[in-house]
């Protein structure tokens, strides 16, 4: 592999951190991470891209948390325990999709233990 194909490669691997926007930047509608700025059309390009590949890992990452949630929410040895359908209330989701995320939830955290005996 080419050292430029293993480089960006890496680079989508690891993508931009999210920094948080002052306030006034963000109560702007017209400014969205200063890309309003960029006036290369490649840079913007480029910057545009490390967002939507950072998002997107964010994204996945907050569900993989919901999950995990959902999961210990729904654990029978919780004197708390919610249903199913009282999770899917919460967190806006319809009932089949909370089932398949307290399992995913689950494998996660089942996972997470066996990782840890290692």
């Amino acid at each position: 592999m080419a050292e430029t194909e293993r480089n960006e490669q890496q680079r989508r691997l690891r993508p931009a951190p999210l920094l948080f926007e002052p306030a006034q930047a963000a109560a702007d509608p017209e400014h969205f991470f200063d890309l309003e700025s960029l006036d290369d059309p490649r840079e913007l390009l480029a910057r545009s891209t490390e967002l939507t590949l950072a998002f997107r890992a964010a994204a996945d990452r907050a569900a993989e948390y919901q999950a995990i949630a959902a999961a210990q929410l729904a654990d029978p040895r919780r004197f708390d325990r919610l249903t199913t359908a009282d999770i899917a209330r919460r967190a806006e989701w319809t009932e089949d999709y909370a089932k398949k995320m307290v399992e995913f939830g689950r494998d996660l955290l089942r996972d997470g233990a066996r990782n840890d005996d290692d």
